[in-house]
């Protein structure tokens, strides 16, 4: 599936995703790090899939937040051509880009949504300041992609429930399709799903409840963000050792 209007029946396709849906049945989007994972996932039957930055950047031998956007965007792009569900890309927080720009970069890659976030250099960026620059992508990528406003308040030493919901009406209000509080405790999202209308994304974590606890709780949508990424490579430096003690992998 390729071109613009295959983009944007994608884009359209992943947004009803969003919708709809029983609480107990949130959207479960893996996180591909790679083309064959993103095939992985895919044939076993997800029906849209949400790249994670730090993984994409693991693959490509960098450190969560230091790839480069030319490989950033070549490597989603890469994981889009490999599938034919629709791909959301985790795009950080913008990479500096002017909103036009980024807009244009993102249609480009054919992704049917993106994640943006307010952290910025180990802190928050200015709420309304970003509020504004997220209105600017909207109005460039017009209808064509899921935005997903990434709240960064629980992970930037600002664990405010408050300060959460202001920063993610200011952003619905810009344009988002959905918010996104990353790390946000399990028990705030029923405040959250009251206060700010539009699908939530929560992050599962091992030991915190599994996604249809989560879509009870109030989210529409769950991600896992590297942490898949990170149990295929534990699973294959176990796959090494073994190989380097002689033992049998069959």
């Amino acid at each position: 599936m390729t071109g613009p209007h295959a983009a944007a029946g994608l884009a359209e396709a992943f947004r009803a995703l969003h919708h709809g849906r029983a609480p107990e049945d949130p959207l479960v989007l893996p996180g591909p790090w790679d083309a064959a994972s993103a095939r992985v996932f895919a044939e076993a039957g997800f029906p849209a899939l949400a790249t994670p930055s730090a993984g994409v950047a693991a693959s490509l031998g960098y450190e969560d937040g230091h790839t480069p956007a030319d490989e950033m965007f070549a490597a989603v792009a890469r994981i889009v051509r490999a599938v034919d569900v629709p791909v959301s890309a985790d795009l950080e927080g913008g990479y500096g880009l002017p909103p036009k720009e980024l807009a244009e970069r993102v249609l480009d890659a054919g992704v049917a949504g993106v994640n943006l976030e307010d952290g910025e250099a180990g802190a928050l960026r200015d709420a309304a300041a970003h509020a504004d620059w997220l209105a600017e992508f909207r109005a460039a990528a017009g209808d064509a992609l899921f935005l997903n406003a990434r709240v960064d308040t629980y992970v930037r030493g600002v664990p405010d429930p408050e300060e959460t919901v202001r920063r993610a009406r200011l952003y619905v209000a810009a344009g988002a399709d959905g918010v996104y509080p990353l790390m946000a405790p399990p028990q705030l999202l029923p405040a959250l799903r009251a206060e700010v209308d539009v699908p939530l994304n929560a992050f599962a974590v091992p030991d915190g409840p599994p996604p249809a606890g989560l879509g009870r709780l109030g989210a529409s949508r769950v991600t896992y963000g590297p942490d898949l990424q990170r149990r295929a490579t534990r699973a294959l430096r176990d796959i090494a050792r073994a190989l380097r003690d002689g033992r049998h992998i069959g």
